[in-house]
């Protein structure tokens, strides 16, 4: 199996064994009810899924039942006909992005950031300062949903990863390792405070929870960045491109599938 393919089994494969995955068709839902985020609500097609036009309507009833966004996030390759059928249901490819994945040998150490502290949070406010930069790092406002919060405690507390980076005493940037699955793991929610963007932050913060998730025993850690400026300071320390994934949605405003 590809390193790409085997990026889809893992995700597929932790969406499964969360308590509040459902089945439609022949797609698994990631849903996270205390959690809006879209990027923490999605579908995964099953591998050469091929499915009509009464599987999508029912797909995207699903989500706006439970208020979110019809959305899903995929390797094309791993099935084919899956976008061809949302884009004639009236679906929009949000982007193409490209998928990176780093092991023990790729790994290069990046340039010190000067007084930076990163740990795994530990008190009910570093979790809080920790979700907060994350909400906000992706422009949110306000304060976090309880969502994000949850993920970085059962992260900490489980076989994941979390890390709050702090400089000059103020919360400076946030990420996190999922649990590892046959060896994988997914660095995701990677983030810096806006005071603290372009000092070298996020490229520490990346190193920091890579090595953590290689000393744990995984072989690989993979993650997908938001902007090619972004993916550049990943290759900085290591990590290459190993696929593209499709995120594709249906706004609200566009008319959903008419069942046959």
């Amino acid at each position: 199996m590809s390193m790409a393919n085997a990026v889809q089994e893992y995700a597929r494969t932790l969406t499964l064994r969360s308590s509040t995955h459902y089945r439609v068709g022949p797609f698994t839902v990631r849903h996270n009810p205390g959690w809006e985020l879209k990027y923490a609500n999605y579908a995964i097609p099953d591998r050469d899924a091929e499915p009509t036009a009464d599987d999508v309507a029912a797909l995207v009833d699903a989500f706006r039942e439970r208020e979110r966004l019809p959305r899903l996030e995929f390797l094309p390759a791993w099935a084919p006909a899956v976008e061809p059928a949302l884009l004639t249901a009236g679906f929009t490819v949000e982007n193409r992005a490209p998928l990176l994945a780093c092991g023990r040998e790729d790994l290069r150490a990046p340039k010190p950031v000067e007084g930076l502290r990163i740990a795994v949070p530990g008190t009910e406010a570093e979790f809080t300062d920790t979700a907060r930069v994350q909400h906000q790092g992706f422009g949110g406002e306000g304060e976090p949903d309880p969502g994000t919060t949850d993920w970085l405690r059962a992260a900490a507390a489980g076989d994941g990863i979390a890390a709050l980076a702090v400089l000059d005493g103020a919360p400076a940037g946030a990420g996190g390792c999922s649990v590892p699955v046959d060896g994988l793991s997914e660095l995701a929610g990677l983030a810096v405070a806006a005071p603290f963007r372009r000092r070298g932050i996020g490229a520490a913060l990346t190193a920091w929870l890579t090595e953590r998730a290689l000393d744990r025993g995984c072989r690989t850690v993979w993650l997908e960045p938001g902007d090619p400026d972004v993916e550049r300071i990943y290759a900085g320390i290591g990590y290459r491109r190993i696929g593209e994934k499709v995120n594709i949605s249906l706004e609200p405003a566009s008319p959903g599938p008419e069942r046959g």
